[in-house]
């Protein structure tokens, strides 16, 4: 039995706001079966008010998200035999996302991925940033978009449910220039793919990288590691990276190394063997092979055991590939099991750690009345 799934998402064109009760589920009709409901995911420490939006598709896929973070909290996908299971880490309760956490789920953002020393200059003026991650600057900071509450809108686009995350951050919010009006769309459409496009828009010279770190394990969450798990990486070359994971500058070939993903390969097989200071794992840029700009395949990982293949399509010029290395146990999820060691893996589709202060790496500098765009889409089925 071959069970196709996939998850699309496209521009918001017609909406209609849910206005649900707090605990209390609201839902409207995404047409041809889908539908979106609206509920009260709890309140936040400062005592703002955080939403769930489900959306779910005539064939019963399911993606839920939060406004805490535009967070993935749940993304429901049937295996060979069409059964169902939820394949990302994460939490039942926003007090667990509140707390520290590995970024389950979240959008990233203002600019994904580490800066060196958190430093950076622009327009001739210098800017320095949190130093989260060791010397450098991680995700947007001590309190990045992942940790924002964003506001919600759900939209139909053709009949297919879908949700639309907005935040506006203000001139100087973790140190970066700018008054950026950030969006999100996720899509859950009937071919079931789930599309998450991206826009952002700025007042002063900025920059700007957005991503989803999303934690995956196609076999279900908590059912164990990801080591089994088949990867294709469609990238001929890596950015190597120094002690702090920050890249040395050198753009390398895969050819012959460990770290060549080119024909579908299990993670666990070469991973003790990975170069570089990550704690005997993989958390390195991927130079794809179209080069960005464009909607293309990039990458696709499967699960030998439920027979799920989740296809990954970006317009980003890199994806960062990262197999949950510093997760140690101390992290109960969703299923009630300890997050161990290589639970899961993130594909974050992103341009190059660091770009602002590497010229030859693809720029993320966003000027006043230039729109930011990225598209990445999650395509799921089971053989």
């Amino acid at each position: 039995m071959n069970v196709r799934v996939r998850i699309l998402a496209a521009a918001c064109a017609a909406s209609a706001v849910l206005a649900a009760a707090p605990g209390h589920a609201q839902t409207a009709s995404g047409g041809k079966g889908g539908r979106v409901e609206k509920s009260s995911f709890g309140t936040t420490r400062d005592g703002l008010a955080v939403d769930q939006y489900t959306l779910t598709n005539a064939n019963g896929v399911t993606a839920k998200i939060i406004t805490h973070g535009a967070l993935l909290t749940e993304l429901h996908v049937p295996d060979r035999a069409g059964q169902m299971a939820d394949v990302v880490l994460g939490f039942k309760t926003l007090d667990r996302y509140e707390g520290d956490h590995p970024y389950f789920g979240a959008t990233i953002g203002r600019v994904a991925n580490r800066i060196a020393k958190g430093r950076f200059r622009l327009g001739g003026q210098e800017y320095t940033l949190a130093t989260n991650n060791g010397p450098n600057h991680l995700h947007g900071g001590i309190k990045g978009f992942d940790k924002r509450v964003w506001k919600a809108q759900p939209a139909s686009v053709g009949g297919v449910p879908a949700v639309r995350f907005t935040y506006t951050s203000a001139d100087m919010e973790e140190g970066y220039p700018g008054m950026v009006t950030a969006t999100v769309t996720y899509t859950l459409t009937h071919a079931n793919e789930l599309r998450l496009e991206y826009t952002a828009t700025t007042d002063k010279p900025t920059i700007v990288n957005l991503t989803n770190h999303s934690y995956f394990n196609l076999a279900g969450d908590g059912q164990g590691t990801i080591l089994d798990h088949e990867l294709t990486i469609m990238a001929d070359r890596y950015t190597p990276v120094d002690d702090t994971l920050i890249p040395t500058g050198e753009i390398a070939t895969v050819r012959g190394t460990v770290m060549d993903f080119n024909r579908a390969t299990a993670i666990g097989s070469r991973i003790d063997e990975v170069p570089g200071p990550a704690p005997g794992g993989y958390d390195h840029n991927y130079v794809l092979s179209h080069g960005g700009g464009v909607l293309a395949m990039s990458a696709s990982v499967r699960d030998p055991k439920s027979g799920r293949l989740m296809e990954v399509l970006t317009s980003e010029p890199g994806v960062q590939l990262y197999t949950g290395n510093f997760l140690d146990g101390t992290i109960t999820g969703k299923a009630g099991v300890a997050y161990q060691k290589h639970a899961g893996l993130c594909l974050e589709t992103q341009h190059y750690p660091d770009s602002i202060n590497r010229p030859h790496f693809p720029p993320v500098v966003l000027q006043p009345g230039r729109t930011f765009k990225s598209t990445t889409v999650y395509r799921f089925s089971a053989r």
